[in-house]
């Protein structure tokens, strides 16, 4: 299965990608919201995993064209956890909304739980 995966901390990314990589899925890393849309234009994925606070387009941003492109389950990852900022996602049909720090066994497990709920629609 293929995700991606855009969150402009170089490491995080590397130790998320990593993590979901030995969980058996192909992760495509982008580190700005400028390299994820492209991705997001021209590749299939099964699961998009968000950074809100990114540089060039925001999380938010990004949201709102993959909501133009289809239904692909979207989690967002941030440190932002303000009931403003969960409203935001849920207007703009995230799936799932994850405070960093996180363990990356939660963010693989939400991953799966987010796939298999896909799969039965």
């Amino acid at each position: 299965m293929r995700v991606l995966l855009v969150e402009d901390e170089p490491e995080t990314a590397k130790l998320l990608a990593n993590g979901l990589g030995e969980a058996g899925y192909t992760v495509d890393v982008a580190l700005n919201g400028m390299d994820g849309r492209r991705f997001i234009e021209s590749g299939a994925y099964e699961m998009i995993i968000l950074d809100v606070m990114l540089p060039g387009l925001n999380g938010w941003q990004l949201q709102q064209q993959i909501r133009k492109l289809g239904d692909t389950p979207v989690l967002f990852l941030t440190t932002r956890d303000g009931i403003e900022d969960r409203l935001r996602g849920l207007e703009l049909h995230e799936e799932d909304y994850l405070l960093k720090p996180f363990k990356v066994s939660d963010l693989v497990a939400r991953v799966r739980k987010l796939l298999r709920r896909d799969r039965g629609r």
